[in-house]
């Protein structure tokens, strides 16, 4: 398990995007006219957050943000009871609220959609990375994360001890097969974005045969990303790959094949299923109205 700071992660861009997706959720609940009709703004309640299965801890500082939207300062009720990363047992307390009944029934599901999304997603990365045994290869996370939860999901991913790939198409430079083709081959592609650029991004070439592989190892590219090479080919092929040029195997990687694959030697793994398929945890909250 990996404990990390949530208030490091999320600055800049990425506390904006997260602000934005929490505001949203929010709207798309709407008014709580049942909760409004039934409890003045005066009655207050108390909230547990309970893990209903063994699960790691991700998303949890998000009660705060969640309940400080629905009403200024109610976030100041929220006591958290384990750390982010951490591994909880079924039935553990993670955080306890004390807010209006109103507030706290308005955020409960957004509240729990997060804190189960996040949480799965840290659960399915740490089941990967244990699936690699002890090699040196690192896994990573991709591009197919849920509209408007890109960094969200990229921080549980860490919390469940994977790294994180590019945050978005700034970062880094793939080139991949419409890419190559369009310019004509990986060379002029390469000389395409050393051209545009300056200084220029760090470049990643998807390669697709041994050819491939050694045209964009002479071009000392920063990274050779195998897609959905037979693993019977891995070894041979990574072997074509001089040091200093990272390597990465992606595509037909699942829980069945990981081990095998790190095996082989790859400085990186990527799995977009640790954002695009993970199970949801199971997370409850038990309100009591005062």
């Amino acid at each position: 398990m990996t404990q990390m700071n949530f208030s490091s992660f999320f600055q800049g861009k990425a506390f904006e995007y997260l602000q934005q997706a929490l505001r949203l959720a929010l709207d798309e609940d709407g008014q709580d006219l049942t909760s409004d009709a039934l409890f003045s703004p005066e009655v207050m309640a108390e909230a547990e957050i309970v893990a209903k299965e063994q699960t790691l801890v991700a998303g949890l500082p998000l009660t705060f943000m969640i309940l400080d939207m629905v009403q200024e300062h109610c976030g100041q009720g929220t006591t958290l009871l384990a750390d982010e990363g951490s591994l909880v047992e079924p039935g553990t307390i993670v955080a306890t609220i004390k807010a209006p009944a109103r507030v706290i029934l308005k955020a409960e599901r957004v509240i729990l959609n997060y804190i189960c999304h996040l949480s799965g997603v840290a659960n399915l990365t740490k089941t990967y990375v244990e699936r690699m045994g002890e090699t040196s290869t690192r896994l990573l996370d991709t591009r197919k994360t849920l509209p408007g939860l890109r960094h969200a999901e990229k921080y549980a991913v860490l919390l469940g001890g994977g790294k994180n790939h590019r945050m978005d198409l700034e970062q880094m430079l793939m080139l991949k097969d419409n890419h190559i083709d369009r310019a004509g081959g990986i060379t002029p592609a390469v000389q395409a974005l050393r051209a545009a650029y300056s200084p220029c991004p760090p470049i990643e070439v998807e390669c697709r045969t041994p050819d491939e592989v050694q045209e964009a190892a002479s071009l000392s590219v920063t990274r050779i990303m195998l897609d959905n090479m037979p693993i019977s080919k891995l070894q041979k092929v990574l072997s074509l790959i001089p040091e200093g040029i990272e390597t990465e195997v992606s595509g037909g990687v699942n829980l069945e094949t990981i081990t095998a694959i790190a095996q082989a030697g790859p400085d990186f793994v990527s799995v977009g299923r640790l954002t695009h398929s993970a199970p949801a945890a199971d997370y409850s909250m038990r309100i009591r109205i005062a």
